[in-house]
């Protein structure tokens, strides 16, 4: 089984896993969140502050149930990963692009270690990623059949004897996973766009062929592009 193999059929429900766990972790904030309004209203109360401390209590209260909802809700697919990308601005930049591909096609210069979204109009996003070592990269086209949120994992039965790795799935979410929080899964079965766990990683030759991204950068494009998305891979 391929890498991307590996990635797509660990994760039948991937979306719905992840929102489900931050579910509940947004249901235990608003529950400290309606007790600690409750305890500094009844402060307030006690300290004869009269009514206007109360309600900037529960206005409190209110900006921080309206937050978690905001991040449960864009995008609606995960609250983590639009937590994640508030906190963390993408490292993507524009940049001039005249080389002729169509608005929306994915471009990976492996000589660069880039990836460019085309935007049109002589521009695209321009992120750094880490590409294949030595005998590992590939050129060619293909296209995205699959997006994934915090993807579970289990190396290909090829990498797992070269680097003396078990062959147990990683769960979505793990530090251990090294897809990080996303992936593009490419047709073929062979290869993906993904996260990482290593960061320090992306920008180098670092992988079995796969197209390494920041976090903040896999979740920017994850939002930007369907499935189908064409994809090109140069070697310049």
């Amino acid at each position: 089984m391929t890498e991307a193999e590996s990635v797509a059929r660990s994760s039948l429900r991937p979306a719905y896993a992840a929102t489900r766990a931050h579910l509940g972790i947004v249901a235990v904030l608003l529950g400290l969140a309606t007790v600690g309004w409750w305890w500094t209203a009844g402060e307030m109360r006690d300290m004869d502050n009269g009514p206007w401390t109360a309600l900037g209590a529960f206005g409190w209260f209110l900006g921080v149930w309206v937050v978690m909802m905001a991040a449960m809700m864009f995008p609606s697919v995960s609250p983590t990963v639009a937590l994640y990308a508030s906190m963390s601005k993408s490292r993507g930049l524009p940049v001039a692009f005249t080389a002729g591909y169509r608005p929306g096609t994915i471009i990976v210069n492996t000589s660069q270690r880039r990836l460019y979204l085309v935007l049109g109009g002589g521009a695209a996003v321009r992120y750094p990623v880490g590409v294949g070592k030595s005998g590992k990269q590939w050129a060619g086209v293909s296209h995205v059949d699959g997006k994934y949120l915090y993807p579970a994992w289990a190396p290909p039965a090829d990498l797992a004897r070269e680097r003396r790795m078990s062959t147990a799935v990683i769960p979505g979410g793990s530090p251990h996973n090294p897809m990080g929080v996303a992936a593009l899964t490419l047709a073929g079965g062979q290869y993906a766009i993904h996260g990482t766990n290593v960061p320090g990683s992306v920008g180098g030759y670092v992988s079995a062929g796969c197209i390494r991204m920041y976090n903040q950068d896999i979740t920017d494009l994850y939002q930007r592009v369907p499935v189908g998305t064409p994809v090109v891979v140069v070697a310049r």
